[in-house]
């Protein structure tokens, strides 16, 4: 026998070299993405630190912490545990068929990584709960902090905070163990199978002793859960929105909560036999109480109350409804600030008569002509400046009081447009280091225009002057606005050479800080508005947060460098405060030296008992934000909000500051609990702010909303819904969608001073697919003012009033109004006589306004030439009064047309009578509408108008030749109009601006003689 001789070292298998290249992938990405991760939340951490707010990232963040750890355990642990007893209770025993066998070579390939699934699993589950749960952190801060409401609900009588705090918080506990028994269920009984203690044979499913008690066990668990979560759905009925109105309704509380109350006890001894039967190997009572569990579900908890609601409650529904209807308008109205709202009863008269505005003087001095939705573009070609500015497609109404008296005033901030940086120069060095920031505000008065139709200007020009300050008694320039959607850096060593562009700088203008050429004044800025990245590491880490390696290697960054980002006032609001719902509109005000962004903040629930539930979206979506494609809130739904919060924001700095407003909020205190000292005390508020806080425009839309229907609080009357209201839609516009709110400064029936105020009307209920009348059925207004004592809020703000007409009141309403404004001959003439020369006409905002005893609507008409360059230029306004309409170049003028000569609106007001001096400069129609003050203006409209209709009946008969003639004699009528009032304006006949006041550098207010 020979034997082998062996092999040779060349010949033996040498042993294969791993690769390290794979792992060094895997290394170096692993880092990469954790050095990005670090970016994020280091960066963060900085921005929070600088804002004054590290409590708020701290405590967030740890709270999100030992959610995500807390649910990762208990889901991880339970399902290892679950794995693990169900792999040690495994039968040793060899193969007998071809099913087990098969299942051998599973366990057998299994082995190698064995350790590893039973540890992965449970660690993947784990981080699915734990993410889950984190995401719900405000549910259970909320029920750690919660705060009693001090009421309670009419069916429990437990306190409110049970159902906004307490049930979120015990719901999220019991889904999130009902989803860890699910799971470990199911991974016990898999590994039960792979390890054969559970198998299927010829006789059936074969069970080990132990596999019986481990799942019986994880099965009474399961049914304790299910207990618990049916007891608890007892109170949910109270936030149920099912049925026909939100809350428990009869068939709830006769049918549905004591079924799930047997339901409870029902799964609870279910529970215990499963446990009993465990020990004991008898299962036929767990399994019958199974079976008897689900039967009573489905006739306990469907059949039963559908019975109950068929045949008892829907025969009488009105009737036997009532007493949970009434709940459901009581808790509704509370939760939503409904409750205190004044009912005047209104008897509004259609009869214009002499002197009928007297007595509502004040009113009429202030009625607002400037349309903020209309003239941005206006605002843009006088005062824009430069193409890297711009101001919003939506200005904002604000107040100001200038020598005393109170002005209504349209305002915008000249903000930073990066869009409207030359192509050629759009780098990014530029972009981020040298256009940095706006400049200043502009303002108009409300209810005055120069004598062509363009705003009065109470702040404009650059540099920034008017009453409300120079730029030497304000910080004019914007580094924070709505407009900042990119990050900039700035700052730099004192002496050091200016970077950033500050503003066009004309030969008058001087500047200590200018270092620039060719018109161009620079600047740097010195305060404290972002995280520095006068070092290296701040430098790696915000060049990762951006993805900038500009940002890492440009020389424009400076020891004192620092990086402005989240800049719109909205966004650092909701950062520092992340509970609170953000109002869509902030407005920017000049107070105490600087440009302010005052921003409202909501609190809001959707647990609230028997308030009905109401969608943020569509609520306040109105023809504006639609147009604008901003402003309206989230896609949620709430049942309660209150305007708990105003917060400012510094134009210039971005300091944030929030103000406790409602200090009876719960939800609010609770925050403040969570955390504490970021919210400041009223009493920290000063004068300033104070004096042009407003009602919040959201709430006002859900509030009204809500109002069409639970203005009625008999709850027979709401069941039969005869007195719903709607909204109207927006007459001036071509889309279907609802009017917005106005702010306007009034007087309404009843009350002893002008108050500035939100106001909206209502119409009948417009129900989709038939046609509903258009008259006015009631009109509401909050009151906004304040007042302007720091830290002390006026008693009355927040006051709504609703006036209610009569039913069968015969008020036209806004479409019926625009309707007769569109189609009176008179003024449908006059207004052909403005589009001549290719211009549009733009109907201004349709305000309605309480006076005379009944309403009267005013509507400022815009005229704009074609071309990139025009803009709307005030020129005409539709009054209306009942079924009569007036229509002039001025507001007095189409009030006296009205109220037959002698509106009594003109008494004691100075801009009204400089807007009356206006009229022997302006051409005037309308039906009385006369121009006795320019006979040559009269003469010439006359014969422009006869002009045309000669035109009208030369193109009806076809006689071309006498069109011609006709239209020979309206082009020379039209050149007689403007010679006569190019003429009249050199009379001095204008209307003059306020007093300090600056008009449009093209077109200046002359003095009243």
């Amino acid at each position: 026998m020979t034997s082998r001789p062996a092999p040779s070292p060349s010949s033996s298998a040498r042993p294969r070299r791993r690769s390290a290249l794979l792992p060094t992938i895997i290394v170096v990405a692993a880092l990469v993405i954790g050095l990005v991760i670090f970016a994020g939340v280091y960066t963060d951490f900085l921005w929070f630190d600088q804002l004054g707010y590290s409590t708020v990232f701290w405590r967030e963040r740890l709270a999100k912490l030992i959610i995500f750890l807390a649910a990762f355990l208990v889901m991880a642990v339970a399902v290892y545990f679950s794995i693990r007893v169900a792999y040690r209770a495994r039968p040793i025993y060899a193969p007998d068929n071809a099913r087990d066998d098969n299942l051998n070579r599973y366990q057998v390939q299994l082995e190698p990584i064995r350790r590893v699934v039973m540890v992965g699993v449970p660690v993947v589950f784990g981080l699915f709960a734990g993410t889950a749960a984190m995401a719900q952190w405000e549910k259970v801060l909320l029920f750690l902090y919660r705060v009693p409401f001090g009421s309670t609900d009419p069916q429990f009588q437990l306190d409110i905070s049970f159902y906004t705090n307490t049930l979120p918080f015990l719901g999220l506990l019991i889904g999130l163990f009902i989803s860890v028994a699910v799971v470990s269920f199911i991974a016990g009984l898999l590994t039960h199978y792979l390890y054969g203690a559970v198998r299927l044979t010829e006789r059936g499913i074969f069970t080990s002793r132990q596999a019986q008690i481990h799942m019986a066990v994880i099965a009474a668990v399961f049914l304790l859960l299910l207990g618990i979560n049916f007891w608890l759905d007892r109170y949910a009925t109270l936030q149920d929105n099912g049925g026909y109105r939100a809350g428990a309704m009869f068939t709830d509380v006769h049918a549905v909560i004591p079924t799930k109350s047997i339901l409870a006890a029902a799964a609870i001894i279910v529970a215990i036999l499963f446990v009993v039967a465990a020990f004991m190997g008898r299962w036929k009572l767990p399994l019958i109480g199974t079976g008897m569990l689900v039967v009573t579900a489905i006739v306990a908890g469907g059949i039963y109350p559908y019975a109950i609601q068929q045949w008892q409650v829907k025969p009488s529904e009105g009737d036997v409804e009532a007493t949970y209807i009434g709940r459901n308008i009581d808790m509704t109205r509370q939760a939503y600030g409904l409750s205190d709202m004044t009912v005047t009863p209104y008897n509004a008269t259609t009869t214009a008569t002499a002197g009928a505005l007297r007595k509502d003087a004040d009113t009429a001095a202030n009625i607002r002509l400037l349309d903020p939705n209309l003239i941005s573009s206006t605002f843009a070609q006088l005062e824009q400046y430069r193409p890297y500015y711009e101001f919003p497609k939506t200005l904002n109404v604000d107040r100001y009081t200038i020598d005393g008296k109170v002005q209504d005033a349209v305002i915008a901030v000249r903000e930073l447009n990066p869009a409207g940086i030359n192509p050629g120069q759009q780098t990014w060095y530029n972009q981020h280091l040298v256009y940095t920031h706006g400049y200043g505000v502009v303002a108009a008065y409300g209810n005055t225009v120069t004598s062509d139709g363009k705003p009065v200007f109470m702040q404009s020009g650059v540099p920034s002057t008017g009453v409300l300050g120079t730029d030497t008694s304000y910080q004019p320039r914007t580094y924070f606005g709505q407009s900042m959607t990119d990050y900039s850096i700035v700052g730099a060593p004192e002496g050091a050479t200016h970077v950033e562009l500050d503003r066009p700088q004309g030969s008058s203008t001087t500047s200590t800080d200018t270092t620039g050429t060719a018109g161009e004044s620079m600047t740097t800025f010195t305060g404290n508005g972002g995280p520095s990245v006068g070092n290296w590491f701040n430098r790696l880490m915000y060049a990762l947060k951006f993805q900038s390696s500009d940002l890492l290697l440009t020389n424009g960054v400076n020891s004192k460098s620092q990086i402005l980002y989240d800049r719109t006032p909205e966004q650092r609001v909701s950062k520092v405060a992340p509970y609170l719902t953000i109002d869509g509109n902030p407005y920017p005000a000049v107070v105490d030296g600087r440009i302010k962004w005052i921003v409202d903040g909501y609190t809001t629930s959707s647990y609230y008992p028997y308030s009905q539930q109401q969608q943020l979206q569509d609520a306040t979506t109105d023809s504006l934000t639609t147009a604008n494609g901003v402003g309206a809130l989230p896609n949620t739904s709430v049942n309660y909000i209150r305007n708990s919060v105003k917060a400012t924001v510094d134009a210039y700095d971005g300091s944030v500051q929030l103000y406790a407003w409602d200090t009876e909020d719960p939800i609010l205190k609770s925050w403040e609990n969570i955390f504490p000292t970021t919210v400041k005390p009223l009493t920290d508020m000063s004068a300033d702010v104070m004096s042009h806080v407003r009602y919040p425009e959201d709430l006002f839309k859900v509030q009204r909303e809500l109002l069409g229907r639970y203005h009625v609080t008999d709850p027979k009357t709401f069941y039969n819904n005869t007195y719903a209201w709607s909204v109207p839609d927006d007459p001036t516009t071509a889309a279907v969608d609802k009017q917005p709110p106005y702010y306007l400064s009034l007087k309404m029936p009843g009350q002893q001073k002008t108050a500035f105020s939100l106001t909206t009307d209502f119409i009948p209920q417009v129900v989709s697919g038939t046609e509903s009348r258009n008259i006015l059925y009631g009109f509401m207004a909050a009151n906004g003012d304040a007042g302007n004592v720091k830290g002390v809020k006026s008693p009355d703000y927040g006051k709504l009033q609703l006036l209610e007409l009569p039913p069968d009141t015969q008020v036209p309403g806004p479409g019926q109004v625009q309707n007769t404004f569109q189609s009176d001959p008179t003024v449908s003439e006059q207004l052909n006589l403005l589009k001549l020369g290719q211009s549009d006409i733009k109907n201004g905002n349709l305000l309605t306004l309480p006076m005379g005893g009944g309403l009267l609507y005013v509507q400022p008409v815009y005229v704009q030439s074609t071309g990139s360059t025009s803009y709307p230029t005030l020129q005409r306004v539709l009054v209306a009064f009942g079924n009569k309409i007036g229509y002039a170049a001025t507001l007095n003028q189409a009030l006296d047309q009205l109220f037959q000569g002698d509106s009594g609106a003109q008494a004691g007001d100075a801009n009204v009578q400089k807007d009356k001096s206006a009229a022997g400069s302006s051409t005037t129609g309308g039906t009385g509408g006369a121009t006795g003050s320019n006979p040559a203006l009269t003469k010439a409209l006359n014969d422009a108008s006869q002009a045309m209709k000669d035109s009208q009946t030369a193109l009806t008969k076809g006689d071309f030749a006498a069109y011609g003639v006709a239209q020979k004699a309206l082009d020379a009528a039209l050149q007689a109009a403007i010679a006569a009032e190019g003429a009249a304006a050199k009379t001095g006949t204008t209307p003059s601006a306020s007093p300090g006041a600056t008009a449009s550098p093209s077109a200046k207010a002359t003095p009243t003689p």
